[in-house]
């Protein structure tokens, strides 16, 4: 079965439309937090994380609240290329609109819990 997610932008007074097939996503906690990404559902990207979630760049430790908010609704996969760690390492293209388009991974790590208390983000070379 093919599942997809539809990543929306507002431009000012149009709305762009992206649809990106996220079949290859096998770990639902996962896949839930990219089409939150992909469509840039805040509470649904929030309620996946712990309160104390830490977010790394490229190696970097960053504040994850600055990076959600400025991301979501700006920044979204256009494919996703690899999945690794059993579900849990997702590879692809990726557009911001600040930085344009690049190869991306992000590296989630999941608690007891179901909740993601990490997340790992940088430039890819596959």
């Amino acid at each position: 079965m093919l599942l997809a997610a539809t990543a929306c932008a507002q431009n000012k007074s149009k709305l762009k439309t992206k649809l990106m097939y996220t079949e290859k996503l096998t770990n639902p906690v996962v896949k839930q937090a990219i089409n939150a990404l992909q469509t840039a559902n805040k509470t649904v990207w929030f309620s996946l994380f712990t309160t104390d979630a830490e977010l790394y760049d490229d190696g970097k430790l960053i504040s994850f609240r600055y990076f959600s908010d400025s991301a979501l609704g700006h920044e979204h996969f256009n494919s996703i290329d690899r999945v690794e760690d059993d579900g849990l390492s997702v590879y692809g293209k990726f557009h911001s609109d600040q930085w344009g388009d690049f190869k991306t991974y992000f590296k989630f790590h999941i608690n007891a819990d179901g909740k993601i208390n990490r997340l790992d983000i940088g430039q890819a070379s596959y």
